[in-house]
């Protein structure tokens, strides 16, 4: 949008109109589109993206909003950490969870939904910016509830995998039959 002009970026996000700025982001996409498609291989990536995520977020926000003072930079760089942070962490928890279904729509079609919703996001933001603010604090809240939600049932998984590894029985779980043991009888005393 700032290449073509579409936008106006602050002078400390210019480099981001570069050309070969645009080109090396668009390699990373369509990586990243086909990756996220792959069950496990999603997981992963989002792993190693977590080191890359946050850091962005926070850099950006820096750079759109710290150009007055520091004291702004900094605020901005908090918030923008923050948003990235529970975006991602949403992200990759309701992923962890989609991972344990057997087949692979569910992830394709969730990936599919993502890559649809960052278009329609940036046109809000540009077009509608209040509209795209409210359902940005309906979209933080809702990652907060499901990585809340996720982790509870990443938790559950993590505890069920370990007891059945090491060999404790889950208290969930009665077993179909259970033998007791009874005293021997003792032979009548005559």
């Amino acid at each position: 949008a700032g290449y073509l002009g579409w936008v106006q970026l602050p002078g400390g996000l210019q480099l981001l109109a570069h050309p070969v700025v645009l080109v090396g982001s668009g390699c990373m996409v369509a990586v990243e589109f086909f990756a996220d498609k792959v069950p496990g291989l999603d997981s992963l990536w989002d792993m190693v993206h977590t080191l890359i995520r946050i850091p962005a977020g926070a850099a950006l926000a820096a750079g759109t909003l710290g150009a007055d003072s520091a004291s702004m930079g900094l605020l901005a760089a908090l918030m923008g950490g923050s948003l990235a942070a529970t975006s991602h962490v949403a992200k990759a928890t309701g992923r962890a969870a989609i991972n344990t279904s057997p087949e692979p729509f569910t992830n394709i079609g969730t990936s599919l939904l993502e890559d649809a919703a960052v278009p329609l996001g940036l046109w809000l933001a540009v077009t509608s910016p209040w509209v795209f603010a409210g359902l940005l604090v309906v979209a933080v809240v809702g990652s907060i509830c499901l990585t809340r939600l996720c982790w509870r049932y990443v938790r559950t998984l993590l505890s069920r995998l370990t007891r059945i590894f090491s060999g404790q029985p889950d208290p969930g779980v009665q077993p179909a039959f259970q033998h007791r043991k009874r005293p021997l009888e003792e032979p009548p005393h005559v």
